[in-house]
C-alpha cells in the first residue's frame, strides 16, 4: 500500500469536488513532526488563492469533501490553511496484516510494461575494471526493482564487441598460435590484457602486420567464417571472466543477456540509405551528415551529426540509432532505460533526436539516460591503483574479501572457518555495492575502504547486522515467526510510527522504479532500521504482556522481511547471523 498516493487520490477528489481549478496538485506529504498529523495537505491555500477565497474556508470545504472513512482516525486544518491527516491505528494495522500475509509485501502490482534496461557494457580482448562498477549494479538493481513490480523486463548487455581493433587482435592471435601451439580457448583473460597491448604495439610498430590487420577487419565484417571463429573465441573468453565478476557480485547478468554492437551492424548500412532517402540525412564533403537543431554550433548553425564517414565507415551515434529501433521493432518497447556515464549524454541526446526525427521509436515510448558520475579516490580523482593504473574489478573484489575477513575475525573469533568464510564474502560484495547504490546516481562519490565496511552510518554491515538483529529476537527466544496468530493492535506512538514507515516500503519501490535511483531504497531501509532501534529501546517486546507481545513480535517480523526484500531488491544478500 502507497499510502501517500492513496492519500494524493483522495485530496484530488475533494479538491476538484470544492471546485478547486482542474489539475491542482494535492501535495500530500508526510509530517515531520507528530502533532502535524502523520501526513498533511499543503495544496490548499494555492487552489484558494486561485479561487480568491480565505484558505481555512476553502480548506474546510475540502475536509467536507475528503472521503477518509476508516482511513483517518481524524481530519483537521492547521496554521494558515493547512490539512493535518491522522491515520487510523486499525487501518494501519490492518494493512500490516495484509503485507505479513504476502510474499512481496502486499506491493501493489503496476500495469505491465516490456522495458529494456541497459547497463554494464564492457569491452572484449579487456577486464573489466572500476570504471564498469557503477553502471553494472544500479542497472541491475533497477532492473530487479521493476520485475518485482511485475514489468517483463529485458536485460541489455551493450557488449563493445565490434570495431577495428578486431583485426589486430585476430591476427595477433594467429601470430601466437603459430609461434607456440597454445589454442585461443586456453588463454585466461590476465593474458589477454597483455595481449591486447602486445597486438596494439604490432599494429603500430610492424607494417605488415599492420595490412594484415586492416584485411582480417574487412573479412569480419564481411562474413569471413574464419575471421568469425576467431572473434567468437574473443567473445567467449571475454564472457567468461566477466561472468565470474556478475556471479561474485550477485548481478543478475547472463550470457544470455548480451546484446552488443555487433548485433546491430547489419542494420547500419539500411539505417543510413532511409536517411538519406527521407532528407533526414546529407552528404556533405564525402561523408553523411544529420543536421540537427537541437543542438547549434558556436555561430548558432545546427551542428552536424555524422553518420557515416568518407571511408564509408559507420559511427557509435549509427550503432545507437540502430539499436533503439531494433528494441522498439522487435520488443515493441514501453521504455528504455540506459545507465551509462554521464559524458555519453549529449552523444544519446544527439542519437535519440535523429531516431525520433525518423520516427524509429514514436514519442510515446520513453528513451532514458540514467547517466552516473564517477567513482573518486581520496584525493578527489578518478579512482586508480597507487601507480596510477586502471584499478580491475576483480582486484577491488579481492581486496574486499580480505579487508572484510579481518573484520570479522576481530568481532567473532570465535565461528568456524566455514562461517568467517561465507560472512565475509557477504559482507565484503555488499560493502562494494551498497557503498555506491547508497549515493546519489548522478554525483561523483569518494570511495572509502573505511567507511563502506564501517558497522555505523548507511553502510551494508549495519543494514545487514539490522536484519540480523531482528532475526535474532526470534532465534534467542525459539519462537517460529509462521506461528505468530494474535492480532496486531497499536498501543504505542512508537508502534505507530514505526508501523507508518514500514508501510512507505512500496513508495520507495516505486521511486526506484521511475526514478532509476536505488539510492532511495537505501534511504528508506536505513531510516527504517534506525526506527526499529528507537522502537525497540521504547517497546519491550519479549517481557510485554502477550497481546502487546504478539503486535511487537509482528512489527519486529514484518520490520525484518521489509529490509530483507530490500535488499534483495539492492542485490543484496542477508544473513542470520554475523
Amino acid at each position: 500500500m502507497n499510502i501517500q498516493t492513496l492519500l494524493n487520490d483522495k485530496v484530488s477528489l475533494a479538491l476538484e469536488a470544492a471546485g478547486a481549478p482542474a489539475g491542482t496538485p494535492a501535495a500530500v506529504r508526510q509530517s515531520a513532526k507528530a502533532q502535524f498529523g502523520d501526513y498533511q495537505a499543503n495544496g490548499v491555500m494555492g487552489a484558494a488563492k486561485k479561487l480568491g477565497m480565505n484558505p481555512r474556508e476553502f480548506a474546510q470545504r475540502v475536509i467536507d469533501n475528503l472521503d477518509l472513512a476508516g482511513i483517518a482516525e481524524k481530519v483537521e486544518i492547521a496554521g494558515p490553511g493547512f490539512i493535518n491527516i491522522y491515520l487510523n491505528n486499525a487501518w494501519l494495522a490492518s494493512q500490516a496484516e495484509a503485507a505479513l500475509s504476502s510474499e512481496d509485501l502486499a506491493v501493489t502490482k503496476e500495469a505491465p510494461q516490456t522495458i529494456v534496461v541497459d547497463y554494464s557494457a564492457p569491452n572484449v580482448a579487456k577486464e573489466m575494471h572500476v570504471g564498469h562498477l557503477r553502471s553494472t549494479i544500479i542497472g541491475d538493481a533497477v532492473v530487479r526493482t521493476l520485475e518485482f513490480l511485475g514489468h517483463n523486463v529485458i536485460r541489455a548487455n551493450h557488449l563493445g564487441d565490434w570495431g577495428t581493433q578486431f583485426g589486430m587482435l585476430i591476427a595477433n592471435l594467429e601470430r601466437v598460435q603459430k609461434e607456440t601451439g597454445v589454442e585461443a580457448e586456453n588463454l585466461e583473460l590476465s593474458d589477454l590484457e597483455a595481449f591486447y597491448r602486445d597486438s596494439k604495439k604490432l599494429y603500430d610498430e610492424d607494417a605488415e602486420f599492420a595490412e594484415r590487420a586492416r584485411s582480417y577487419v574487412v573479412k569480419l565484417q564481411g562474413g569471413d567464417e574464419y575471421c568469425q571463429k576467431m572473434w567468437k573465441m574473443l567473445v567467449d573468453i571475454t564472457m567468461v571472466q566477466n561472468q565470474r565478476n556478475y556471479d561474485r557480485l550477485n548481478v543478475s547478468l547472463t550470457n544470455d543477456n548480451i546484446m552488443g554492437e555487433s548485433m546491430y551492424n547489419f542494420m547500419l548500412p539500411g539505417v543510413v540509405a532511409d536517411l538519406k532517402d527521407r532528407g533526414i540525412a546529407i552528404e556533405n564533403d564525402g561523408a553523411v551528415v544529420v543536421m540537427s537543431d537541437e543542438y547549434k554550433t558556436k555561430d548558432g548553425d545546427p551542428m552536424g551529426v555524422i553518420v557515416q564517414k568518407r571511408d564509408g565507415a559507420f559511427l557509435y551515434t549509427t550503432t545507437d540509432i540502430a539499436c533503439a529501433k531494433y528494441r522498439y521493432d522487435n520488443f515493441n518497447i514501453d521504455r528504455a532505460l540506459y545507465f551509462i556515464d554521464s559524458r555519453q549524454h549529449q552523444h544519446l541526446m544527439q542519437a535519440w533526436a535523429i531516431v525520433r526525427k525518423a520516427g524509429y521509436v514514436p514519442e510515446e515510448v520513453s528513451l532514458e539516460h540514467h547517466a552516473f558520475g564517477m567513482m573518486l579516490g581520496k584525493d578527489g580523482r578518478p579512482f586508480k591503483t597507487r601507480a596510477g593504473g586502471t584499478v580491475r574489478l576483480a582486484d577491488l573484489l579481492d581486496e574486499a574479501e580480505v579487508r572484510a575477513a579481518t573484520l570479522i575475525e576481530e568481532k567473532n573469533p570465535e565461528l568456524s572457518a566455514e562461517e568467517k568464510a561465507l560472512i565475509s564474502n557477504t559482507v565484503a560484495m555488499a560493502a562494494v555495492k551498497y557503498s555506491d547504490l547508497s549515493k546519489h546516481r548522478t554525483t561523483d562519490y569518494i570511495f572509502d575502504w573505511d567507511n563502506m565496511l564501517a558497522f555505523e552510518g548507511n553502510t551494508a554491515p549495519y543494514m545487514q547486522y539490522a536484519y540480523t538483529r531482528i532475526a535474532s529476537i526470534f532465534n534467542k527466544a525459539g519462537i517460529d515467526p509462521t506461528t505468530l496468530t494474535g492480532t496486531i493492535t497499536i498501543t504505542d506512538e512508537k508502534e505507530k510510527a514505526l508501523l507508518a514507515k514500514l508501510l512507505q516500503f512500496e513508495e520507495a519501490v516505486q521511486m526506484v522504479a521511475r526514478e532509476g535511483q536505488p539510492h532511495i531504497m537505501c534511504n528508506y531501509l536505513f531510516e527504517l532500521a534506525g526506527m526499529f532501534s528507537s522502537f525497540y529501546e521504547a517497546c519491550p517486546i519479549l517481557n510485554a504482556e502477550e497481546s502487546v507481545k504478539e503486535t511487537r513480535l509482528k512489527l519486529a517480523l514484518l520490520a525484518a522481511k521489509t529490509i530483507k526484500k530490500g535488499l534483495d531488491l539492492l542485490g543484496i544478500k542477508t544473513l542470520e547471523r554475523m
